[in-house]
């Protein structure tokens, strides 16, 4: 029986590499045929993307996946960029050869007539290996871990390109995107894309999905409708939605300290069903000091039942947030005594371990796309709180296009703005005891995410798709 190898190309994010990882493991669950090889860029400022790359290989040893660290590139030097992300699409670009030398190693000593390597399957912002899979005649897709929304604003800006006569920062106007059914302020679009670097990227990548023989991305129809049929025109390449592709176990399997995660889901169990509202702004998610205040006052006023994972600012470059050593230090005095037995205030958790718990009854969220699919699969109302990268966007489209999630806030930025306390309890009250419509259809959703995965469900189709392009071509 001929056997097919898939080489993934992932971003250094967390946010990136666990959904790659847990499709490799969904598309050779689907069909036993293939295997997998994923390709990561080691940034030693994040030892938890390590972490967690440790743990997956060590329990993915029988499943036919296998993990190959790049070698370290000279990193770009502070003239060359002005942003993380403009550092992270350079650091990316520097790895093309070796890329390419790990690829035609696997070729020459791995495959043979039994298997052969069928497709490569690129992050959205790793394009630059468009160039490899052409130079060694390999197919290329693109892995795309957000919403059909965002995917929809990527190809839709080489046209918007062309009709700009100011910088989208300074655009008085809403803006009109396919994949959306309202208008768009510009105020809810990535601050990355509002800087003049950041643009160019975007731009870039964009231009690239055109080359590419399809585009995987984590969604299903029934969530996003309106977007993914947007988008599926014939100047596109095939859109392929495998999702909710999602990690259902997430850190609870490889966190660093398993008795801190176990006194965190001990307390859980001693709450009532559906009373804790759950505070998580992801990896990358920190907020100013004051802010940080005016949240423990909000929760104190709203008196509820609370975990709230918080995290400082990381003191290194590029690297992630860390705990907070002292909580005193950033709390108004006495919360943590007042709270005792009400709340608890932690550092790193296994969030979707956090969503799947009977005492949870709402999320407040940075609405980054893995912990929408969560919380939606767990069937957890949302209330927004974007910080950062596309989650304006999706915020927008939770709240405005799809009535999944109620707002506290859809275009904060921090450092330009702060949520007072009043507006967090408001937010919180709403959340918990957010109308019947809101909580229906987010039940309702919770059920359709397993619906599509299961046999004859869109997402199961559209995977048995992908697959026969991917041993046909």
């Amino acid at each position: 029986m001929t056997k097919f190898e898939v080489v993934f190309m992932t971003s250094p994010g967390i946010g990136h590499l666990v959904p790659v990882v847990e499709f490799a493991h969904h598309l050779i669950n689907h069909d036993p045929r293939f295997s997998a090889t994923i390709l990561i860029v080691t940034m030693p400022q994040r030892p938890i993307l390590n972490t967690y790359i440790q743990s997956r290989a060590a329990t993915s040893t029988s499943t036919n996946i296998k993990f190959i660290h790049l070698p370290i590139v000279d990193p770009p030097t502070p003239d060359q960029y002005e942003s993380s992300f403009g550092y992270s699409c350079l650091l990316i670009e520097k790895h093309r050869p070796h890329v390419k030398q790990a690829i035609t190693n696997l070729m020459e000593t791995e495959l043979d007539s039994d298997r052969r390597l069928v497709g490569i399957i690129t992050d959205m912002f790793c394009t630059s290996m468009i160039d490899v899979a052409n130079e060694l005649d390999i197919p290329c897709y693109v892995f795309f871990p957000s919403t059909a929304t965002f995917l929809g604003f990527m190809l839709h800006l080489p046209i918007l390109d062309t009709q700009l006569t100011t910088e989208l920062a300074k655009l008085d106007t809403e803006l009109v995107i396919p994949s959306f059914a309202n208008p768009v302020s510009p105020s809810l679009l990535p601050s990355i894309a509002l800087e003049k670097e950041g643009y160019s990227w975007f731009l870039h990548h964009g231009r690239r999905y055109f080359e590419t023989m399809g585009i995987i991305i984590n969604t299903f129809h029934d969530l996003e409708p309106y977007a993914l049929n947007s988008v599926s025109t014939s100047q596109v390449p095939p859109i392929y939605p495998i999702g909710p592709i999602l990690d259902l176990v997430g850190p609870a399997q490889w966190h660093p300290d398993q008795a801190y995660h176990e006194r965190i889901m001990k307390w859980l169990d001693d709450q009532p069903p559906s009373t804790v509202v759950f505070l998580s702004f992801g990896s990358q998610g920190c907020l100013s000091e004051s802010q940080v205040r005016e949240i423990a006052f909000g929760l104190e006023l709203a008196e509820v039942r609370f975990v709230w994972a918080l995290r400082e600012p990381s003191k290194a470059k590029f690297a992630l947030p860390d705990d907070y050593t002292s909580l005193e230090k950033v709390l108004p005095n006495g919360f943590l005594e007042r709270t005792t037995g009400i709340g608890l205030v932690c550092g790193w958790v296994s969030q979707v371990s956090i969503l799947a718990h009977k005492a949870i009854g709402g999320f407040i969220s940075h609405c980054g796309w893995n912990s929408i699919l969560e919380s939606l699969w767990h069937g957890i109302p949302i209330a927004t709180w974007p910080i950062y990268s596309e989650q304006q966007m999706n915020a927008f489209e939770m709240v405005k296009e799809l009535g999944l999630a109620i707002e506290i806030r859809l275009d904060y930025r921090k450092g330009s703005d702060l949520v007072l306390a009043k507006e967090v309890e408001r937010g919180i009250k709403q959340l918990m005891d957010c109308d019947d419509e809101v909580r229906r259809k987010v039940k309702e959703m919770s059920n359709k995410c397993r619906v599509t995965k299961m046999e004859n469900g869109s997402s199961y189709a559209s995977l048995g798709v992908l697959i026969e392009k991917l041993v046909t071509s």
